[in-house]
């Protein structure tokens, strides 16, 4: 499948929470490193997400908060940490890649302004906020 999300992460489910309408899907993406996603309990019943189940996410590059060095607590469910493997800086936006614990790597798009705020370079600690709401979850 190919899609316009820079971000295609694989990871194999750890845990499912039904509510009332939305399913809480905890996806292990190796390292140590855990994405939580809320998807619709009629999405996570038909793509038969369950404990152990091998699935994908997607995260659009311009959804995560990026912050620099550790991150401050905050309502965002996921916080994923790493090092900058690169930025590339443009007129308005500016990509950094981050190379996660597990391996993975998370594209986040920032403006050109933030990029220089955060002085954001190779080899930085930083993570990526994203919200549960903001995973796309499949199967194949």
């Amino acid at each position: 499948m190919q899609t316009s999300a820079r971000n295609h992460l694989h990871g194999t489910v750890h845990a499912v929470q039904d509510g009332a309408l939305n399913t809480e899907v905890v996806l292990d993406l190796g390292g140590g490193q855990h994405l939580v996603a809320i998807v619709t309990k009629d999405s996570a019943h038909r793509l038969g997400l369950a404990a152990g189940k091998k699935a994908w996410a997607l995260v659009k590059a311009s959804w995560p908060i990026l912050v620099k060095g550790a991150a401050p607590a905050t309502s965002a469910r996921n916080t994923l940490c790493g090092t900058v493997k690169a930025v590339h800086t443009g007129a308005v936006n500016s990509e950094v890649v981050l190379t996660l614990a597990g391996g993975a790597e998370l594209v986040v798009m920032i403006t050109a302004g933030s990029e220089r705020t955060l002085g954001l370079k190779a080899g930085d600690a930083a993570c990526a906020l994203i919200k549960a709401t903001h995973v796309i979850l499949g199967v194949d």
